[in-house]
């Protein structure tokens, strides 16, 4: 734990929300500004344009994208340097002589991706701690995002209803106030984004009535996050007759979105619940409209459906290739993203009239919750591998309440100090000093029948998991 989040975890309540605020000024800084309604207003235009004048528009997008990486990006510069010197004449011009690229390779050496009319250090900073469990470095300008924000102003908020202007709430991945709390708040606000972030960390049946009335301290008038989150709340919530926190729209992301998990959430916060698709690489995002499919935004990339190096018709399952329209501080061009799923015909129109491509099916990765005895259930554990901790890829296993096992791909620079730090990490995340830690190296991480990785896999009892969300195993306080 850095000595900034050490201090930042002792402050008391009110000046974590502080803190909280104090960074959403800088973020707001770099999402927003004055050409962001202009933005917005200009991505709701577009919506409607023809199929030939989104063809135009992203043909020439694409064509600057792919000029620029192969001439002022070292990684692709030397690729293609490489690829002349051994004979090939093939064009730059054309997507379909690019390589696939995947997430290893821009890992390896995050730096070698971006232009060379650009300084890192003055641009933004993101270090992703994505489903795979493999941390990356991207770098953004202030255009880039204020661009990219407008588009998601328009497409993932105006659909439905909402703003960056009303309060919200947010349930992610983010360790907000301390793992060890044992009583609100459990949460902090951002008044700068209007903006109340709960603690995932926190997430037990006997909270989840101290969120509710967080929320309804706070006015929220949507709700943003992962579903299986929210589906654990919105069955409590209806377990406990609570119909009196209706929301506007419920938004989820990062996680493929069940039907059960949307019924749940509709009834318990009487709303729509309208699914999302994104990265933090900017490399292609969608929302779902009112009709309930799932529209690409042709302004942040290009998504192919490929296998084995192939690009598929549409209707055909496969993997999601993207390649960034945005971004061209840090290009990434043909990049496994690490979904599959299906593209709708072009010609196939959605009733809501918008002409959009349609995402027809998605596969996103699926992870399982870690179960603790106090009720406590916990899902996201990437941000322990994002820094200092040299692993290719880990995960996260339960076999038991009292015990955890970490299987990690180490690279040569790993060390027992690692290993121990890892461990630790760990543990804090966890907030439970008696579970037991094993830390295991091998040479790859097992893959689902489908290929799909998983960072977290419980292997409790489902009768064990179920008492667990209801609150029956919750610890007993000593008599001490």
């Amino acid at each position: 734990m850095s000595r900034l989040l050490s201090f930042y975890y002792r402050l008391p309540a009110p000046a974590r929300s502080l803190a909280a605020t104090l960074r959403g000024y800088y973020l707001r800084s770099w999402r927003y500004g004055p050409q962001t309604e202009v933005i917005a207003e200009q991505t709701i235009a577009r919506e409607r344009w023809s199929s030939q004048q989104w063809q135009t528009y992203q043909d020439k997008r694409l064509s600057e994208m792919l000029h620029h990486a192969a001439t002022q990006v070292p990684y692709y510069r030397e690729m293609w340097a490489e690829r002349r010197r051994n004979g090939d004449n093939a064009s730059w011009e054309q997507l379909s002589n690019w390589p696939i690229l995947d997430k290893d390779e821009v890992r390896k050496d995050a730096r070698a991706f971006v232009a060379d009319d650009c300084d890192p250090n003055k641009l933004f900073r993101v270090r992703t701690s994505g489903t795979t469990g493999k941390p990356i470095d991207l770098w953004f300008s202030r255009k880039t995002h204020t661009e990219y924000y407008g588009v998601a102003e328009a497409r993932g908020r105006h659909w439905y209803g909402v703003s960056r202007h009303d309060r919200w709430a947010i349930q992610g991945a983010h360790l907000v106030v301390p793992i060890t709390a044992h009583r609100p708040p459990f949460w902090v606000w951002n008044g700068a984004m209007k903006q109340l972030y709960l603690s995932a960390f926190h997430l037990t049946a006997k909270w989840i009535p101290d969120f509710l009335t967080a929320l309804v301290k706070y006015k929220i008038v949507f709700l943003y996050g992962y579903p299986s989150y929210l589906y654990v709340i919105a069955k409590e919530m209806i377990r406990l007759g609570r119909t009196d926190i209706p929301m506007k729209v419920v938004i989820v992301n990062a996680e493929p979105l069940f039907d059960y998990q949307r019924e749940a959430i509709a009834e318990a916060f009487g709303c729509p619940v309208r699914e999302t698709w994104g990265m933090s690489e900017i490399c292609a995002s969608a929302g779902e409209c009112e009709h309930g499919r799932l529209h690409l935004w042709p302004e942040v990339g290009i998504v192919e459906v490929m296998e084995n190096g192939q690009v598929l018709p549409d209707n055909a399952e496969g993997e999601l290739i993207c390649t960034g329209l945005m971004n061209r501080e840090m290009p990434l061009i043909r990049y496994r993203v690490g979904d599959c799923g299906t593209l709708a015909p072009k010609e196939e129109m959605c009733p809501c009239g918008r002409t959009l491509p349609v995402l027809k099916s998605l596969d996103g990765r699926t992870t399982d919750f870690v179960y603790l005895p106090d009720g406590k259930m916990i899902n996201r554990f990437e941000p322990i591998f994002v820094t200092e901790i040299p692993v290719v890829e880990a995960q996260v296993i339960q076999d038991s309440l009292k015990q955890l096992r970490i299987l990690y791909v180490p690279t040569p620079e790993f060390t027992e100090d690692h290993r121990q730090l890892m461990i630790q990490r760990t543990r804090d995340r966890m907030g439970n000093p008696d579970m037991e830690i094993v830390a295991e190296p091998t040479s790859s991480i097992p893959r689902t029948p489908a290929g799909k990785f998983r960072t977290v896999v419980c292997n409790l009892p489902m009768e064990q998991r179920a008492a667990i969300e209801r609150g029956e195993l919750l610890s007993q306080p000593s008599k001490s």
